[in-house]
C-alpha cells in the first residue's frame, strides 16, 4: 500500500520558520515562566511546519503530524502561548470551545465548526487556513464519564472524540461556509486538514490524582521510615498517554496527540512578574494610558505584591490580575485626566483601600 504523502500547500512557502530557540525567545517576551512548556511547544511547532516548508532529504521517509496536548490550570498561559506562536509565524489561529460541540445529529455544534472558525480568521482563504493552528480548548470536557465501554450514547463526550479523529489526523473535510448543520443540497467548502496543527488543551481536573496514584504519591503522608515525602508541585509534568486514557480520553484520540506539554500553576512571584515584565504587562499599559494625559504613574513593589496576592485568592491565574487592577485603578483613571497632578504613586495602602471598598 502506497504511503500517504504530506500535502504541499503553496501558502506554506511564505511561512518564515524560526528555530525552536527563536520561537521560545519570542514567547519569553509575552509569557512569564513555563519554560518547559515553551520548549516542548517550540520543538513541536518547528517540526510540524518543517514538514511542509522544507524539501525532504529522503523522500521515502514519511513525516507524521505532531499534534499537542497542553495541560494546566486556567489562567496559566495556555491560550496566550498558542496565540503568540500563531502571531509570530503569521498563520491563522482559531480557539474552539469543545463544550459547544456535540456528535453529529444532536443539538449543538458539529466538529467541523472549528474549521469554519479557522476559515473566518483568514477571510475564507482556504490555502492559508490549511496551514493554520486550531486549539481545541476545554478538550478535557469530552472525556468519557466512565473508563469502561459506554452502553448509552455520549454525544458531547466520547462521541465528539470519535468525530474529531479524522479531522485531527488529516483528511479533506467538507464544511458549511457559515457553520451550523450540514444539509444535503448545501454547497460546502473543502479543507485539507493534513497540515493544520491541532492543540488540545484543558485543565484536566483530576488528572494529577491519577498521575500521583500511578507514581505512588497518593494518600501517603511520608515514607515507611518516617521521613517526609515531598509533594510534586507539578504532577502533570509526568503525564503519560495511559494517564490520559485513564482520565477518559479514548485511545484513538490520545494516539493522534503524541506531544504532551503542561503549564505549571502560577505563584505570587509569577503574578508580580506578569504585572510588570511582558510587552503587554498591565503596569505598562496603565502607565502608557496615563502618560497620554501627561501624568507619570508609578507602582511601589508592595502595591504590586498586594495586587498579586488578591489575584491569587481568586483562583483564576493571571486572568484575575485584570479584574483586580480594574478595581484599583477605576477612580484613578476617572479623576486623573482632569486633575493637575503630574505624578501618581500607587502604594500598598492605596491598593488595600480600593479593594476593601470594592
Amino acid at each position: 500500500m502506497a504511503k500517504k504523502k504530506t500535502a504541499q500547500v503553496p501558502q506554506a512557502q511564505a511561512v518564515q520558520l524560526p528555530s525552536p530557540s527563536e520561537i521560545k525567545a519570542f514567547l519569553d517576551k509575552y509569557v512569564i515562566g513555563q519554560d518547559q512548556a515553551k520548549k516542548i511547544l517550540s520543538v513541536a511547532v518547528y517540526n510540524h511546519y518543517k514538514r511542509i516548508v522544507r524539501e525532504p532529504v529522503d523522500g521515502s521517509v514519511e513525516l507524521e503530524k505532531s499534534n499537542v496536548v497542553l495541560l494546566g490550570d486556567t489562567g496559566c498561559g495556555k491560550t496566550l502561548l498558542v496565540r503568540t506562536i500563531a502571531r509570530m509565524l503569521d498563520v491563522p489561529c482559531y480557539i474552539q470551545d469543545c463544550t459547544k460541540i456535540t456528535e453529529s445529529g444532536f443539538v449543538g455544534s458539529d466538529v467541523e465548526d472549528c474549521l469554519v472558525g479557522l476559515l473566518r480568521s483568514c477571510d475564507y482563504d482556504i490555502e492559508r487556513a490549511q496551514i493554520g493552528i486550531v486549539m481545541l480548548d476545554e478538550c478535557d470536557k469530552t472525556a468519557k464519564v466512565h473508563a469502561g465501554p459506554n452502553i448509552t450514547r455520549d454525544p458531547s463526550g466520547e462521541g465528539v472524540q470519535q468525530a474529531l479523529l479524522k479531522i485531527v489526523e488529516g483528511d479533506v473535510v467538507g464544511v458549511p461556509p457559515f457553520g451550523g448543520r450540514k444539509h444535503p443540497e448545501q454547497p460546502l467548502l473543502y479543507v485539507d486538514t493534513t497540515n493544520i496543527l491541532f492543540i488540545a488543551s484543558g485543565a484536566f481536573v483530576g488528572l494529577s490524582d491519577i498521575v500521583e496514584k500511578r507514581m505512588g504519591n497518593s494518600g501517603k503522608i511520608g515514607y515507611a521510615d518516617g521521613t517526609a515525602r515531598v509533594k510534586d508541585k507539578s504532577p502533570l509534568r509526568n503525564v503519560t498517554p495511559k494517564d490520559l486514557r485513564d482520565f477518559g480520553m479514548i485511545p484513538e484520540f490520545v494516539g493522534r496527540f503524541p506531544v504532551i506539554a503542561n503549564v505549571d500553576p502560577l505563584e505570587k512571584d509569577d503574578l508580580v512578574t506578569i504585572l510588570k515584565k511582558p510587552k503587554n504587562a498591565l503596569v505598562k499599559q496603565y502607565t502608557e494610558l496615563l502618560a497620554m494625559d501627561g501624568i507619570k504613574l508609578k507602582f511601589t513593589p508592595d502595591a504590586l505584591s498586594a495586587i498579586a496576592e488578591e489575584a491569587l485568592s481568586l483562583g483564576t491565574g493571571a486572568r484575575g490580575l485584570r479584574a483586580v487592577m480594574e478595581k484599583v485603578m477605576m477612580d484613578v483613571m476617572f479623576e486623573a485626566p482632569g486633575s493637575k497632578k503630574k505624578e501618581l504613586v500607587i502604594d500598598e495602602k492605596t491598593v488595600k483601600d480600593k479593594l476593601s471598598v470594592a
